[in-house]
């Protein structure tokens, strides 16, 4: 009896569960159905959407987003966008590979308080820095520069370091000693046994890196004021009404390669993040 109970008891709690997980998956689901939908409007108004969905599908608003760029040119917006990104990516992951890999394996003074400073500074929301950063722009003639962006995307990824320091640390010391016992260097030990091993954490890092100034708005709203600068986070935001067909299809379009690298890039990005996690 008490057997019968327990199994009917599963059996609830699993059913439970996966209502509640339907729920949740549906709620967060439908905006995305929505604007994936909003975005084959045959209208370019948001206004004559009728109901939650268009009435008639068309491919209009992605044509428009690249053929009609008199006033809104969003190929340039995705060029200045990849350009950002794929150089902050390359700096801010070398930067904080550098930075884990010295605080994980090095013994210096100030180590600790350097790591409970970081682990305090992060805490902050990062905007509360942005008139700082903004009069810093100012006064170096940053303003209205794409590489200020880089600059300000790639210094502020050390920060970060904790999960790729948590990997380093998995790393029996054991195989550094050995190389230093057959005259390795630290800079060879660093990228002949280090980098090697650590694939899983160098593609997260990059793919994470790389995720934070493609969508970013804030930053780049506030420093680049030249419409030919603009990356699409900020020109999108500038559609009006009328155009809400082409700000759907070019949310819809800067979103597919983030999920495509996510998909192709699972297997590192899980191996990145627990084995990081173990000991960060």
């Amino acid at each position: 009896m008490k057997k019968k109970r327990f199994l009917i008891g599963n059996c609830m709690d699993s059913l439970i569960t996966h209502i509640v997980l339907i729920a949740v998956c549906i709620v967060f689901a439908f905006p995305v159905l929505w604007l994936v939908l909003a975005s084959f409007s045959k209208s370019g108004s948001i206004y004559d959407i009728g109901g939650f969905f268009p009435d008639t599908l068309s491919l209009a608003g992605y044509k428009r987003l690249f053929t009609d760029t008199t006033m809104y040119d969003y190929p340039n917006w995705l060029k200045n966008t990849l350009f950002v990104a794929v150089l902050s990516s390359f700096l801010g992951t070398v930067l904080v590979i550098l930075t884990a890999y010295t605080i994980s394996r090095f013994e210096f003074k100030s180590r600790k308080l350097l790591m409970k400073s970081t682990l305090v500074l992060s805490m902050f929301p990062s905007f509360m820095g942005m008139t700082a950063v903004y009069l810093i722009m100012v006064n170096f003639g940053l303003i209205n520069q794409l590489w200020s962006l880089i600059l300000i995307y790639a210094a502020g990824a050390p920060m970060g370091y904790l999960v790729q320091k948590g990997y380093f640390d998995t790393i029996a010391g054991t195989i550094y000693e050995a190389a230093r016992v057959d005259g390795a260097t630290n800079f060879k030990v660093f990228t002949k046994i280090t980098l090697p091993l650590s694939k899983p954490i160098i593609v997260y890092t990059a793919l994470t890196q790389f995720a934070w100034p493609w969508s970013d708005f804030i930053l780049p709203n506030m420093l680049l004021k030249n419409k030919d600068l603009w990356t699409v986070a900020v020109g999108l935001t500038h559609l009006d009404e009328t155009q809400f067909t082409r700000f759907a299809a070019g949310a819809v379009f800067i979103a597919v390669p983030i999920v495509i690298l996510y998909f192709a890039l699972s297997k590192f990005l899980v191996a990145g993040v627990s084995d990081g996690a173990v000991k960060g």
